[in-house]
């Protein structure tokens, strides 16, 4: 009897911690689980300013001009560790001093919500893995984003942004 006791302990606690494995490894962020975009193509057009920005992030060693000219002249950049700049100017000035040829970002496919903004523009949330060049592509720093794009006339800037890491 003890026997089958222990051999059903041993059992229910193997199943109890492989359910919680399974659990942690299909777990989404619930930032993106329900997400359906009201305006298919505002978002889209978002996406596809998400890409060229952050792909002249990536390279702004040698593409800072066109990174630059995503800011809005009235940016916010609320960042968790860096504290507010609201120069354009600063912003580009860290970006060369701290980010270019040392940090790529990389989006977590999927995690991209965009809501519309009337007769402004639209917010952008969603989630990046941070790369340490130098160090490992392995070596990643999960953060969180919202980006307020202004849009006058079609042309689309970044008017204020809110980083965090996770």
């Amino acid at each position: 009897m003890n026997y089958f006791r222990i051999n059903m302990l041993f059992f229910l606690i193997f199943t109890l911690v492989c359910n919680s494995c399974n659990t942690l490894k299909s777990t989404t962020y619930p930032i993106t689980k329900n997400y359906k975009p009201d305006d298919k193509q505002l978002y889209e057009t978002i996406v596809k300013l998400d890409s060229i920005f952050f792909g002249a992030y990536n390279t702004c060693n040698t593409n800072l001009e066109k990174y630059a000219s995503f800011f809005s002249e009235n940016i916010e950049f609320y960042h968790d560790q860096g504290g507010l700049m609201t120069s354009k100017q600063d912003i580009i000035d860290a970006t060369k001093r701290n980010i270019c040829g040392k940090v790529t970002r990389e989006l977590v496919k999927g995690s991209i919500e965009v809501y519309p903004i009337k007769d402004f523009g639209a917010i952008e949330i969603g989630l990046p893995n941070f790369i340490i060049i130098k160090t490992s592509r392995y070596n990643l720093k999960a953060g969180r984003f919202m980006v307020i794009w202004e849009n006058k006339n079609n042309d689309w800037k970044i008017r204020r942004v809110v980083s965090i890491k996770l």
